[in-house]
């Protein structure tokens, strides 16, 4: 019955994804989305009627599959890749779990580009660490490295523990360069690849820099469980750590066991034991011994069983953004005069999450009016995330310690940039679209080709 269920599932999926049609100026040319076929139903309608729900077996073969993926070689999926980012602050705090010399004291600072997406900052304040802002460059909006040393250098105390940061869009800073600061400076480096599946610098993939590194699965990025999230390292106790405060704080590793399974708890055999040494006058389940102060950001199975699915299609999906970037700058070339465009830093190879622009200073047009064409054409833009984050809300209580004129690229960053899609369902007749709407707009203001 499961295998004609299966079966039904898959023809649907097929025939509906054949239905599928995409009119110029009708239909949304979105900026992303996931990139499924029956496979994926397949493989969570099956996780399903299995009928474990939480994370087991799918999910720890995952958690073997992917670390790879980012240079790294053990990690724990999460259900987000914020969740993803609240662990690997959250891990330097694993008193009970790792050794003094991988710990942080709280108040411990980290370097970060003031130009962000909040969760690649806000976990660093929820952990009581605090946050150095830099500015960004143009046209990349990576930090700036010679912000960074400058404060490094005035940073007598050596209070600045840590370097955290987004490579944008999936194109990174000068890694060559940011390597030679964290050794110089003995930092931690926190490495968030959300944005950066399937980039390389000098042929190394982004990921497998930092100490410990992040990757989300959001539906907007390079591949897709839903929702979802991995952090990486080569640490096995670091990862011990991680698959902890993930799990409630459980001091038990052998959690991926199935409860009432004959194999359940004997991976380590020390199951039941006197495992509280204030009190050592009985024995304790060890399932239910918490180390840590933790969480529960466990992904489900069905999220791993397409994860595992979604792996196999990534060399196809990043063939597609690079192969986007290119036609995206063959469309924006003609007009560089008014718009810094994207541009793989030097010995890079990005896998772009998107297309980034950046208006220049000009009487003709603003960046309302380049966003507002797009938006009346159909065509999906964003922000790049939180521009100057000092103008945000929540980051009111910064702005005791940081001026906004201090960062004056982040301030045009917060004004001038969009980016557009670059994901494989951006096809060559929507990026003709594109193409025509683009020089369309140009033209009325006598901006010909």
């Amino acid at each position: 019955m499961i295998n004609d269920i299966l079966k039904s599932v898959s023809t649907y999926v097929r025939d509906k994804e054949c239905s599928k049609t995409w009119t110029p100026g009708e239909d949304w040319v979105q900026y992303s989305g996931p990139y499924y076929d029956e496979k994926e139903y397949v493989a969570a309608i099956d996780s399903l009627l299995l009928g474990w729900f939480i994370m087991g077996k799918t999910g720890r073969l995952f958690e073997d599959v992917f670390p790879e993926y980012l240079g790294k070689t053990h990690g724990v999926m999460t259900n987000s890749g914020s969740s993803a980012n609240l662990l690997m602050y959250s891990v330097l705090k694993c008193t009970n779990t790792l050794p003094e010399n991988y710990l942080l004291p709280e108040g411990s600072k980290f370097i970060t580009p003031i130009v962000c997406f909040p969760t690649t900052i806000n976990p660093m304040i929820q952990n009581g660490f605090e946050p150095v802002f830099v500015d960004v460059e143009l046209p990349s909006l990576n930090l700036n490295l010679d912000h960074v040393e400058q404060i490094l250098e005035s940073d007598h105390n050596r209070e600045i523990k840590g370097i955290v940061f987004a490579h944008v869009l999936g194109n990174p800073p000068d890694m060559d360069r940011v390597m030679q600061i964290v050794e110089k400076y003995n930092l931690v480096f926190l490495e968030d690849s959300c944005d950066a599946l399937g980039s390389t610098y000098r042929g190394k993939k982004l990921g497998s820099f930092g100490d410990i590194s992040t990757c989300s699965f959001f539906p907007a990025h390079h591949m897709t469980t839903g929702e979802g999230g991995f952090v990486a390292t080569d640490q096995p106790i670091i990862r011990r750590a991680l698959a902890s405060i993930r799990d409630w704080g459980r001091a038990c590793y052998c959690n991926d066991k199935k409860p009432g399974d004959v194999t359940a708890g004997t991976a380590c055999g020390d199951r039941f034991k006197k495992w509280f040494k204030p009190c050592s006058d009985f024995t304790y389940d060890h399932r239910y011994v918490f180390s840590e102060i933790g969480y529960n950001v466990k992904p489900l199975e069905l999220q791993a069983a397409i994860g595992l699915e979604q792996v196999k299609k990534l060399p196809v999906m990043e063939q597609a953004r690079k192969d986007n970037y290119k036609r995206l700058t063959d469309i924006f070339k003609p007009y560089e005069k008014y718009l810094h465009l994207s541009v793989p830093t030097p010995n890079s190879d990005p896998c772009w999450f998107g297309y980034l622009l950046t208006v220049k200073d000009n009487d003709l047009f603003t960046k309302n009016d380049l966003t507002n064409m797009f938006q009346e054409s159909k065509v999906q833009t964003r922000s790049y995330f939180t521009g100057n984050a000092l103008y945000h809300p929540a980051y009111k209580s910064l702005r005791e310690k940081f001026d906004y004129n201090d960062f004056p690229i982040a301030n045009i960053a917060t004004r001038n940039s969009i980016f557009l899609g670059t994901y494989i369902g951006i096809t060559e007749e929507k990026c003709d679209y594109i193409k025509t709407v683009v020089d369309k707009f140009f033209a009325t203001y006598n901006i010909l080709l």
